[in-house]
């Protein structure tokens, strides 16, 4: 991979936390690329996807609070996506960016549906990865199974290992460098062990039973700008009939499917290169 041509910022927020973000250079014509991670995820899982982008387009990959370099919150039921999309207008504030195509992972797409429904000059388009109004329980108990439970490892091998066990081995395509190498995205060392880069404290509200929210108007909301919409062949997450039922609500949108993959895509894969280009270009 090329080096990397990214500036660390940092920026405040109301409640006094200071949060990081990656600045990629890129054209001032066009509006920024924002990438918004995974629950458990950081702005390292869009390294490959900055580089592939910038300088095309200015590229920013955002922390969420308390992942990897943004402060954590001393008040873990914070940890919610209400308070994480107030986050991220913010940032766009602090910066002067008016508006930005969203490329939202997960966690990452939610927070996009809600600035959707509450702030949606701010969005050109969007790319919702593996993620949707609808998610499926076995995803869901999947992810509670193993956020915030604080393991510690011996060596990176052994992170890699058990990142290949959360994922259930899938893709099935991954050696054990693949492995390796997600291992230092998702990880750190804090001493002389290997934990995932998160506070496990962002578990406290995502454990609590969960209240019955539609988010189908949040996912028309976006629908109303142009949308792609990725989901891993094997997602766990966002399910084939889900994936059908969202098709029809939103004819215009376009679709594509990484095969092979489950929750979620990189944005690396062949399936997702194509179509993000596509997308990019037709925004562009």
């Amino acid at each position: 991979m090329a080096e990397e041509r990214f500036r660390d910022g940092r920026y405040s927020v109301p409640d006094g936390l200071r949060l990081h973000y990656r600045d990629y250079p890129g054209s001032a014509d066009r509006p920024p690329l924002l990438c918004l991670p995974g629950l458990t995820r950081n702005a390292r899982d869009f390294a490959d996807f900055a580089e592939a982008h910038s300088p095309r387009f200015r590229v920013l990959a955002l922390d969420f609070r308390g992942r990897s370099l943004s402060d954590r919150d001393p008040q873990p039921l914070r940890y919610n996506p209400l308070t994480y999309a107030g986050d991220v207008l913010h940032l766009l504030d602090q910066l002067d960016v008016p508006r930005a195509i969203f490329v939202g992972t997960s966690l990452g797409g939610i927070v996009t549906m809600l600035i959707a429904a509450s702030a949606p000059k701010r969005i050109v388009g969007a790319i919702l990865n593996d993620v949707g109004p609808e998610l499926e329980a076995a995803g869901l108990d999947r992810i509670r199974g193993y956020v915030g439970n604080g393991e510690r490892f011996k060596s990176w091998d052994d992170a890699a290992r058990a990142l290949a066990a959360i994922n259930r081995g899938v893709p099935e395509s991954f050696t054990d460098a693949d492995w390796l190498r997600a291992a230092h995205r998702a990880c750190r060392q804090e001493h002389g062990s290997v934990i995932f880069d998160y506070d496990p404290a962002i578990a406290a509200p995502f454990k609590l039973p969960a209240p019955a929210v539609d988010m189908w108007p949040l996912f028309h909301a976006l629908a109303r700008h142009p949308l792609l919409v990725l989901r891993g062949e094997r997602s766990d997450l966002l399910g084939a009939d889900a994936l059908e039922r969202m098709r029809a609500a939103a004819p215009q949108a376009r679709f594509a499917e990484v095969a092979g993959v489950g929750h979620a895509p990189m944005l690396d894969e062949p399936e997702a290169t194509a179509a993000i280009a596509s997308f990019l270009d037709a925004l562009a």
